[in-house]
C-alpha cells in the first residue's frame, strides 16, 4: 500500500485517508489518536461535507483543518431514473472538471451502488462503452469513497440505506490497485461507514498481478473476473488485456486465489449472439473452469454505440446455462437494470444524456 505524502503547500484531502493514516497525520500536527477518531467519525457517521463544519472538535484543531485540509466534493450534473424506477444513474463532476458515472440499483428492497475507479478505462474491451472512451486518469481514494457518501445522502432523503457496493463502474479497479484498496479500507472501517466486506464485490478484466496480490493480502471481499472467452483466440477478440495475460496464466492465478482465500470466484460472461454463445463455447468454458471454485454470471450484452453485437436470446442463454450445469458449474443469469438509461454493465461513459 502506498503512503500519503504530506506537503505544506497543498491541503490534504481527509477522504483519501484511512483511520490509521489520519491518525499519523494528526500526530504530526500534535494531536492524539482520539482526535483523529473524532474527525473520522464526523466524516463517515455524521456526514460532514465541509471542513468548516467539524463542530465536535476543539477550536484549535478546527482551525488546523481549515488551514491544511480539504474534502472531496462531487457535484451532480445529471440524475436520471430508469422507466421501472429500479435504477438511478448520476453523472458526477470531479474537482478538475472530469466526470464519472455512479449507479444506484434496487433489488427486492435492498440498494446496491455501482461505483467507478477511473475516468475512462485503459483495458479497451470492445463491447464496453467505458473501454471505447479510453483512459484519462485514476480516481483518488477520496473520489471513490465520495461516490458512496453521495449515494448515501441521496438514499437518506427517502429514509433508505445502502447495503451492497460493486466496483463494476467505469475503469479497471486492479489497474488503480492502491487507491481502490485504500477506499475499501475506509469504507469497511467499523468506526466509519462499516460496510461489511461480504457486501462488496470487485470486478476485474483479469489483471493477473492484481489477483495474486489480492490473494496474498487475503482481502475478504468478493472477486469477479470478466472472462467472455474460453480460448485465447476468442477472448483476445473481445478483451485486449488477454494478449498480456493469457488464459492459462489467468486461470492459474484464479486457482491460487480460490485456494488461498477458500472462496469461489464469480466469472462474468457477456453473452453476444453468434460471438461467444454457442454450445461449443459453453463446453469449452465448462472444461476451463472444472478445476476452479467458480460461479458464472451470464450477462446478455447491453447495447453501446461503439459495438454492433447483439445480446443472446433467452433460449440460447438457457442452453448455455444447461451445458455449464453438466460440468457441475453453477451459474446465474444476471438481472438487467437501467438499460434504457445506459446504466447497465458495459454502458457507462460519463456522457450527457
Amino acid at each position: 500500500m502506498q503512503t500519503i505524502s504530506l506537503t505544506e503547500s497543498q491541503p490534504i484531502n481527509l477522504h483519501d485517508l484511512t483511520l490509521a493514516e489520519l491518525t499519523a497525520v494528526s500526530q504530526t500536527w500534535g494531536y492524539s489518536a482520539y482526535h483523529a477518531e473524532q474527525i473520522f467519525v464526523a466524516l463517515y457517521r455524521d456526514g460532514v461535507t465541509d471542513v468548516a463544519h467539524f463542530t465536535n472538535l476543539r477550536n484549535d484543531l478546527q482551525q488546523k483543518l481549515a488551514e491544511q485540509a480539504t474534502l472531496t466534493t462531487l457535484r451532480q450534473q445529471i440524475a436520471i431514473d430508469s422507466s421501472d424506477g429500479l435504477t438511478r444513474k448520476f453523472l458526477l463532476a470531479l474537482a478538475d472538471g472530469q466526470t464519472i458515472e455512479t449507479v444506484l440499483m434496487q433489488f427486492k428492497g435492498r440498494w446496491t451502488a455501482c461505483v467507478s475507479t477511473q475516468v475512462g478505462c485503459a483495458m479497451g474491451c470492445v463491447f464496453c462503452a467505458t473501454g471505447q472512451m479510453g483512459f484519462t486518469r485514476h480516481l483518488t481514494p477520496g473520489e471513490i469513497v465520495g461516490q458512496i457518501l453521495f449515494v448515501n445522502r441521496a438514499l437518506a432523503q427517502t429514509g433508505e440505506t445502502l447495503r451492497n457496493i460493486v466496483f463494476m463502474g467505469m475503469g479497471e479497479p486492479l489497474h488503480n490497485y492502491d487507491h481502490t484498496m485504500r477506499a475499501i479500507d475506509i469504507l469497511t472501517d467499523h468506526k466509519g461507514l462499516a460496510i461489511a466486506p461480504r457486501h462488496i464485490t470487485l470486478s476485474t478484466v483479469g489483471v493477473v498481478p492484481g489477483i495474486l496480490r489480492l490473494a496474498e493480502e487475503e482481502r475478504p471481499f468478493r472477486l469477479a473476473v470478466s472472462l467472455h472467452g474460453a480460448t485465447d483466440a476468442d477472448r483476445q477478440r473481445l478483451v485486449p488485456p488477454a494478449r498480456r495475460w493469457p488464459l492459462a496464466e489467468l486461470i492459474d492465478a484464479c486457482r491460487v486465489y480460490t485456494q488461498k482465500r477458500n472462496r469461489h470466484i464469480f466469472f462474468e460472461w457477456t453473452l453476444i449472439e453468434d460471438e461467444n454463445d454457442t454450445p461449443e463455447q459453453a463446453h469449452a468454458l465448462g472444461r476451463l473452469l472444472q478445476t476452479v471454485d467458480s460461479h458464472v454470471n451470464l450477462i446478455p450484452l447491453n447495447p453501446t454505440l461503439g459495438y454492433n453485437g447483439r445480446p443472446t436470446q433467452r433460449p440460447q442463454v438457457k442452453q448455455f446455462q444447461a451445458i455449464l450445469a453438466e460440468y457441475g458449474i453453477p451459474s446465474t443469469v444476471r438481472q438487467r437494470r437501467g438499460i434504457d438509461i445506459a446504466a447497465g454493465c458495459g454502458q457507462l461513459k460519463a456522457a450527457q444524456l
